[in-house]
């Protein structure tokens, strides 16, 4: 009696991603194995985007199916064309259909055998044949993916210099990547066309630098060149702007910082007090005292200068946020006055430039760079590293990494390479690594968990912080989901103790992420499934919505120079009354720096047509209807959210958008 298995065999939607040379397939199951057949029906097969009905006869039933033999062999003489095959479904004479996931591309001569079927936990293989499979499959990954120690004391990377080097399915497709490299060249030509980018002169007037794109505008990088010099909007930006992470409530003054009652009294509610507004909750502290005594660049035979300095801020009645006093280093002296909104304009704007400039610093450094790309690239490799791909935790991580190894590469020349936008900052590479150093010995897990995060900072009540609206419940949408699903495979904690691929990925983290540091809070192995649950939701987060929190609004705030500069030439004012609006100019980074770093904030911001938006899943790994109606929720949750965010910022002068789950990416992909 013959048997007949009948295949649906997908191919991706991405450019060429079909092909034109020979497909065979070899079902392998408890009860034996079919014959090596080629895949082929009536017209073109495997073109992009199709999917394919085909069948495979056997003589008897083949019992549990384990796994399914692709091979790709040439077609008469045709140059090699790689094949990106999507999935398999197999639907066996006995039963009902079985998902086998691929989502990868397979080379002319490879062998690549697909597991299906239910998530498995390494300890639930019960055959031999899975065993043995699993076992090599591992062997393989710790084969190609590999820590490098690029620095002692920061989070580990992989071991990959060059995009070339990177397996082809973790790689860029091309229309991304030709995107990204059309952009880059668009942007480039109109520049030199203008002869803005070669220029060394210093801008002539302020509003010049409303010039440097013809089209490249957006809502809010227009409303930041209008209204960059208040002081309720730079306030504002502490809570709502790309570095949402560094003011706390202040209770009492720092000593190093002496402020007193009559030099604030003035900006305070009437017939208030600066103790009294403290006891209150409404004085708030950025300190930058991490940026203390860094090395700066040398520019034009002179070494730059970087302000350690302290802000104070005050939640006005109308709940406003507004800086109320500076000190731009962190001993006070004569020649390091406390500066004040009612000091001469000129000198205010300056003392507010110096210190968003080592604000903006720190916020590339170590909240962009170290604290999402940076952790990305460590839970990437150890997720790749650690993990089966029939893993329930592998599913569920695995589109949260998408791409994220290809755009830390690429990260790496043209923001920290030698020759990257970081190396024409005022701290340079040099500075900028050293101030990473520190950050990271300071990180901790509550850190990075955003309710613990806010409780810590005293800011859980602070008026009109979007950030913290949005991103608590985006933090709890994401809890929820994946405590249903960790929960759906770990019924017990026991099960999480005896996984031992779960518990090599906390390891891995662990040492190569935290650097075995036990004092900061990071667990090096689990004992519990609440413990799972908060550290993936920790994951989840930080490589979505914390990564476009500090990502997506680089272009609207800091296009416009004199709001948030990388680099500021000159030296920062001493004593008050001796500036001018033509010391601003000369202090702003020159016409050709200037087009430079919004050059770089443009290409970071931007939009790509394959984004993929958070909770999106387009490449279908679960096979248990159970988990697809988790993801149906979790997509609900968000879009939900979304409405709500939308519906917000409708009413508002200047919308809050990083953290509308719409406009989040599922994984760092720029």
């Amino acid at each position: 009696m013959t048997m007949e298995y009948k295949l649906e065999v997908t191919t991706g939607n991405m450019t060429n991603a079909g092909t034109c040379d020979n497909i065979f397939v070899t079902l392998i199951g408890t009860e034996g194995k079919s014959e090596r057949t080629e895949l082929d029906s009536a017209g073109a097969d495997f073109k992009t985007g199709m999917t394919g009905n085909y069948s495979v006869k056997t003589s008897l039933s083949l019992g549990k199916l384990l796994l399914v033999k692709v091979e790709k062999d040439p077609f008469l003489f045709l140059p090699e064309d790689e094949w990106y095959c999507s999935k398999v479904v197999v639907t066996p004479p006995e039963g009902e259909a079985i998902l086998f996931p691929c989502y990868r591309w397979i080379s002319r001569g490879e062998l690549v055998e697909l597991r299906g079927g239910r998530a498995m936990k390494g300890f639930e293989e019960d055959h031999p044949l899975l065993l043995d499979h699993r076992k090599k499959e591992l062997i393989e990954k710790k084969s190609l993916y590999h820590w490098e120690v690029w620095d002692q004391k920061l989070p580990h990377r992989s071991n990959f210099k060059d995009v070339s080097e990177l397996p082809a399915e973790v790689r860029f497709s091309l229309s991304k990547k030709m995107e990204i490299l059309y952009t880059k060249a668009m942007i480039g030509a109109e520049l030199m066309f203008k002869g803005l980018i070669v220029s060394t002169k210093d801008w002539e007037k302020i509003e010049d630098i409303k010039g440097i794109f013809w089209t490249k505008k957006t809502t809010v990088s227009e409303y930041v060149s209008e209204h960059w010099k208040e002081d309720d909007f730079y306030g504002y930006q502490f809570l709502n702007g790309v570095n949402p992470n560094v003011i706390k409530r202040c209770s009492e003054l720092p000593p190093n910082f002496p402020v007193t009652e009559e030099m604030v009294k003035p900006f305070l509610a009437e017939g208030s007090s600066l103790q009294k507004e403290m006891e209150k909750g409404n004085i708030f502290l950025c300190d930058l005292n991490r940026m203390d005594g860094l090395s700066t660049q040398v520019y034009n035979g002179e070494p730059l200068h970087v302000t350690a300095g302290l802000c104070l801020l005050f939640s006005n009645p109308e709940k406003k946020l507004k800086p109320i006093a500076i000190q731009l280093h962190q001993q006070p002296s004569e020649q390091n006055p406390i500066f004040l909104p009612s000091d001469p304009e000129t000198d205010w704007l300056l003392a507010k430039m110096f210190f968003k400039n080592a604000d903006l610093m720190q916020h590339q450094s170590v909240y962009h760079f170290m604290n999402s790309h940076g952790l990305a690239d460590v839970f990437t490799v150890a997720t790749l590293r650690s993990f089966s791909v029939i893993h329930p935790l592998y599913k569920l991580l695995i589109p949260h990494v998408h791409y994220t190894l290809q755009i830390n590469i690429l990260g790496k020349k043209s923001i920290f390479g030698p020759d990257g936008i970081v190396s024409k900052s005022s701290l340079g590479l040099e500075g900028m690594t050293v101030l990473m150093r520190r950050a990271h010995s300071e990180t901790t897990y509550s850190s990075l968990c955003l309710p613990e995060n806010i409780t810590a900072r005293g800011l859980e009540s602070i008026p009109n912080f979007y950030y913290r609206d949005d991103g608590l419940k985006l933090w709890n949408i994401i809890n929820s989901f994946v405590k249903a699903v960790v929960e759906h495979y770990y019924p017990s904690d026991n099960e999480v103790c005896k996984d031992t691929e779960l518990q090599e990925w906390i390891s891995e983290i662990f040492t190569h992420g935290f650097l075995e540091n036990k004092a900061t809070g990071f667990p090096s192995g689990f004992q519990s499934v609440e413990e799972v649950i908060k550290f993936i939701t920790m994951v989840i987060f930080t490589v979505t919505a914390q990564h476009a929190a500090v990502n997506t609004g680089q272009f609207d705030y800091y296009s416009w120079a004199p709001n948030g500069s990388l680099l500021l030439r000159k030296p920062p004012p001493t004593t008050k009354g001796q500036s001018s609006i033509k010391t601003i100019l000369e202090t702003l980074p020159n016409v050709g720096e200037t087009v430079k770093f919004a050059d770089v904030a443009w290409t970071l911001a931007n939009k790509y047509t394959d984004m993929v938006p958070m909770g999106t899943y387009p490449e279908e790994r679960f096979d248990e209807p159970a988990i697809k109606e988790m993801i149906k929720k979790f997509q609900a949750e968000l879009s939900c959210l979304s409405e709500a965010i939308t519906t917000r910022n409708s009413q508002l002068d200047l919308p809050y958008t990083y953290l509308n789950p719409a406009e989040i990416e599922n994984s760092i992909t720029i």
